[in-house]
This record gives C-alpha cells, sequence and structure tokens, in this order.
C-alpha cells in the first residue's frame, strides 16, 4: 500500500512550520512570532539571517559550493587552524554532522588499541549518554530507548555512571583492554546533566596514567554555548579527541574532529574520508561564525545572559511544588520536574516560545549565543508561568 504522505513516521513534529527568522526570532507560515529558545537544538549559533553570515554565503554560493577532498581545500584549512588555535590542540579531520565526528571518534580508539597490541579494544561509555543513532553511535548511546529494535549492538563499549571516579578506577583495574573513555562534558540528550570539574579532571589524569585516549563529545555543548568555546575548558583540561559539529557552522551541516598526540596521528590515508564533508560552503560558514563570535563577544554573552536566565527561572520556581532544579552551563539550561512534562513544549508554542523537553522531565533551553538580556527576561516572564500552571494543575500523565 502508497504511503499516505512521502515523508518517513520519524518525528513527533509539532503542527508549525518556520518561513523565516531574523535575531532570536522565527516567523511561521501564518505569520506568527515565536522567541527561538532552541536554536534548531543548539545549531543556531548566531541566530536567524545574521548579515554576516548572509552576505558570507551568498558569495560563497556564487564562488564554489563543493569540491572533493581529493584537492586542496584552502578554507578547511583556515577553519582547521582556527580550531587547533581555539583547542590547544593539533589537528582536525571536516565531516558533515555530530554523529560522523563521534563514529570517527570511535574508529580512532579502536585503531588506537590495536596499535598499543591490544586484540579487542574497549571503550569507556556513559549512563544517560547520547552520541548518535548509527549503530555504533547508538551502542555507545546510554539509552534503551534509542537502541531498542536495533539489536545487536556493536560490542567493545564499558558503561559506567557519570561522576563517579571510583566506577571509572574499578573499570581500570578490571578492564586491561579499555583504550579511550568517551563522555559528553554536558549531556545534553540525557538531560542537560553536567561532567563536574573535579570529574573531568580526574578522568584525565587516569587516562595519562593509563595511556587512554580521553575523547570529549563537544557536540551540542561546544562552540561557545558554555561560554567557553569549549566546556571541559571551565575544568582547565585538554582532551585527545574532541567531536563538533551543530553550532560550528550556525545551520550549515559540519562536523569535525580536533586531535592531539597520538590520537592525532593514528588515521592514515585510506583509513577514513568523507564526500561531502569539510566543503567550502560549510568551511566559509563555520570561519564566518567564529569570527563573529569573536567579533560581538558572544562568549561573554553566553555566560552573562545564560547566569540570568538561570537565576530567573531559580526565583519564579522556587517553593514551587514539582520543581527539581535547574542546571547547566551558559546558553545550556536544563530545567527539570519531577514528572513528564512534553505537553510544556506545546503550551510554550501557543504563548510564542520554542523550547523542548529532554529525558521526559528536563525543559532544555539552548537559545542562540546573541541572546539579550530582554530576550531572557521575555523566556523567563513567559515560561515561568507556564511551568507553574502546569505543576499546580497536576501535570499531564501522558506529557
Amino acid at each position: 500500500m502508497a504511503a499516505t504522505q512521502p515523508l518517513m513516521n520519524t518525528y513527533a513534529r509539532q503542527p508549525v512550520a518556520f518561513s523565516h527568522g531574523e535575531g532570536a526570532w522565527l516567523y511561521d507560515t501564518e505569520g506568527r512570532r515565536y522567541l527561538d529558545c532552541l536554536a534548531g537544538i543548539a545549531v543556531n549559533t548566531l541566530g536567524h539571517a545574521h548579515p554576516a553570515l548572509v552576505a558570507a554565503l551568498r558569495e560563497q554560493v556564487a564562488r564554489i559550493i563543493h569540491s572533493s577532498n581529493l584537492f586542496e581545500i584552502p578554507l578547511q584549512t583556515r577553519l582547521g587552524a582556527k580550531l587547533v588555535e581555539l583547542s590547544g590542540m593539533t589537528n582536525v579531520f571536516f565531516c558533515n554532522s555530530g554523529l560522523e565526528a563521534n563514529e570517527a571518534a570511535l574508529k580512532i580508539a579502536r585503531k588506537y588499541g590495536h596499535q598499543r597490541g591490544i586484540e579487542r579494544p574497549e571503550i569507556v561509555v556513559y549512563e544517560r549518554a547520547f552520541h548518535g543513532r548509527s549503530i555504533a553511535t547508538l551502542s555507545a548511546t546510554g539509552s534503551e530507548k534509542v537502541q531498542k529494535g536495533f539489536e545487536p549492538l556493536v560490542e567493545g563499549f564499558v558503561r559506567v555512571p557519570l561522576n563517579d571516579a571510583g566506577a571509572l578506577e574499578r573499570v581500570a583495574a578490571e578492564r586491561p583492554n579499555v583504550a579511550a573513555v568517551f563522555l559528553e562534558a554536558i549531556q545534553g540528550e540525557g538531560g542537560i546533566q553536567p561532567a563536574r570539574i573535579e570529574y573531568l579532571q580526574a578522568v584525565r589524569r587516569l587516562c595519562d596514567e593509563r595511556g587512554w585516549l580521553l575523547m570529549i563529545d563537544e557536540v551540542q555543548c561546544g562552540t561557545g554555548r558554555t561560554g567557553k568555546w569549549f566546556a571541559h575548558q571551565w575544568a582547565g583540561i585538554v582532551p585527545d579527541v574532541m567531536p563538533l559539529a551543530k553550532g560550528l557552522s550556525s545551520g550549515v551541516p559540519v562536523g569535525a574532529v580536533v586531535a592531539r598526540g597520538a590520537a592525532a596521528e593514528v588515521f592514515q590515508p585510506g583509513n577514513h574520508g568523507t564526500t561531502f564533508g569539510g566543503n567550502p560552503l560549510a568551511m566559509r560558514a563555520g570561519l564566518v561564525t567564529l569570527e563573529v563570535m569573536e567579533r560581538e563577544n558572544l562568549l561573554e554573552n553566553a555566560a552573562r545572559v545564560g547566569a540570568a536566565i538561570a537565576a530567573g527561572f531559580e526565583r519564579a520556581l522556587a517553593g514551587t511544588p514539582g520543581f527539581v532544579e535547574v542546571r547547566g552551563q551558559g546558553l545550556m539550561i536544563g530545567i527539570e520536574l519531577d514528572r513528564p512534562c512534553g505537553a510544556i513544549v506545546q503550551q510554550a508554542l501557543a504563548a510564542g516560545l520554542v523550547v523542548n523537553v529532554t529525558a521526559d522531565r528536563v525543559i532544555r533551553l539552548l537559545p542562540p549565543l546573541i541572546f539579550t538580556d530582554a530576550h531572557a527576561d521575555l523566556l523567563v516572564g513567559t515560561l515561568a508561568p507556564i511551568i507553574r500552571s502546569f505543576l499546580a494543575e497536576g501535570g499531564s500523565r501522558a506529557a
């Protein structure tokens, strides 16, 4: 029987279609305006239709969109050099998405393990982690919901709880085949769960002692979102491998794997590749994104405005039965409730806010880094009453 519509049934979409955006605002096909507090899930770093990005992409499209990695791509070299400068690492591989960046990181870890004489290398991964939906990355992901129906999973992963140094030390004592530790500095899909600074520092020390690679997934929390270029920098450490994507090119698909030391030398010609990754259009978008972030001081803005939003919700929801806590860093904020709260997405949309719920009970806020104090006030002033009303009414058991 023919499908009733051409798209596969892979998303529970909201009944809204956006026609265009400007700054932190989105407009739907019916002419309604919404404050964008999601940024395409941490993608639209510069908001919508930023003049510098629009001008650069128009010029680039008129020059060349795509060539091939069989030839030199000067824009790729320039963006790679900028990421090396900002990260303190040494080499970059460009791809198309966070999933692909994480796949490349897993391949680096396995080949690194083989180079150390480990026949079946293992990688430490985390409960509630999310690294993607390919067979390997969903195997690394800590969600049975994501994995269900796609078994058998890829072997070679050892799972531990986040922020439990003792659990990782036990793995070190019991699993001689470990080659790498793979974690998010802040778990995004897992409910905005930060890795504590002291935990990240402890993991770095243990990896150094054991000769393991420390691989930190910065796909969602990186590129300035927390007020540092990369979220792990709050802990004063440098990983060996760092996958990036989402906000790096402000909406143009891009992924990157930044590496240093032995990890940067694992791949040789023929070991890995990509058709579209690192093409001139994506590289131009990435360069302009980073240039604007520096010129407009968007890291400082993310830290300041994000702190104001978090404090605003703390004040507005303090003492409200059913409110658990606000957590996160910069413009990566989670508001946890004591019950499923998916219904709040529709209620916020009706009030002119684009938000998201993750891990069933956490309202996720990922605004563009151009968010202002006025935007922050509007967000808190609009969403806090919706949350209070939702909780007072007992919440929707079907949310």
